[in-house]
């Protein structure tokens, strides 16, 4: 059983920043892809980044440029960091692991809100 706990949301102005944690715990195994998705208020959900564990990068187009995602595999805890925020970035941001074999879990998500 993996858990995964995102922290870091919450209000922040248009133009501003914002960096996300997600700390994941119980059987991590070593090989592993990590993510995060977000989802807007009436939206589906998307792909926002990915990273695996050896640190090669995937990023949604329309994220391309603003948000940087990394990893501390020692902590175990993924991050994404936020620049440029926009009002359309405003979501709900959810972290996500998959291992070999297709097993997935996902955190609980943490709101951010980009409004002046």
């Amino acid at each position: 059983q993996v858990q995964l706990v995102e922290s870091g949301g919450g209000l922040v102005q248009p133009g501003g920043s914002l960096r996300l944690s997600c700390a994941a715990s119980g059987s991590i195994f070593s090989i592993n892809t990590m993510g995060w998705y977000r989802q807007a208020p009436g939206k589906e959900r998307e792909l926002v980044a990915t990273i695996t564990n050896t640190g090669n990068t995937n990023y949604a187009d329309s994220m391309k440029g603003r948000f940087t995602i990394s990893r501390d595999n020692a902590k175990n805890t993924l991050y994404l960091q936020m620049n440029t925020l926009k009002p359309e970035d405003t979501a709900v941001y959810y972290c996500n692991i998959r291992f070999v074999g297709g097993m997935a879990y996902w955190g609980k998500g943490t709101l951010v809100t980009v409004s002046s």
